[in-house]
């Protein structure tokens, strides 16, 4: 049974950082493509970051510069750095595995959410 457990998320101040980490089980991480998307109040879920298996790194315009996705394959962990965060970053964040990158939600697994505000 394939788990993924989304960690990290919290209360911020416009400006500060937050670091999330995705721990996942019961797949074969390393031969995964593990992305971030979040979905804001009455939003729908938009793509984040992403990190290929071979570790091509993918961002949303409105991240690029401020948040940095890695990956640990020895933990079987995903982590999003978020750095000079944003009210409009407020949002829960949603960690997501399979087989390649897409910038949609056509993902395989995805873990339960982290909610994530950033007050001004």
């Amino acid at each position: 049974q394939v788990q993924l457990v989304e960690s990290g998320g919290g209360l911020v101040q416009a400006g500060g950082s937050l670091r999330l980490s995705c721990a996942a089980s019961g797949l074969t991480f390393s031969g995964n493509a593990m992305a971030w998307f979040r979905q804001g109040p009455g939003k729908e879920r938009e793509f984040v970051a992403a990190i290929s298996w071979f570790y091509r790194i993918y961002y949303a315009d409105s991240v690029k510069g401020r948040f940095t996705i890695s990956r640990d394959n020895a933990k079987n962990t995903v982590y999003l750095q978020m750095n000079n965060m944003k009210p409009e970053d407020t949002a829960v964040y949603y960690c997501a595995a399979g087989g390649v990158v897409v910038t949609t939600t056509s993902y395989d697994y995805w873990g339960q959410g982290t909610q994530v505000t950033v007050s001004s």
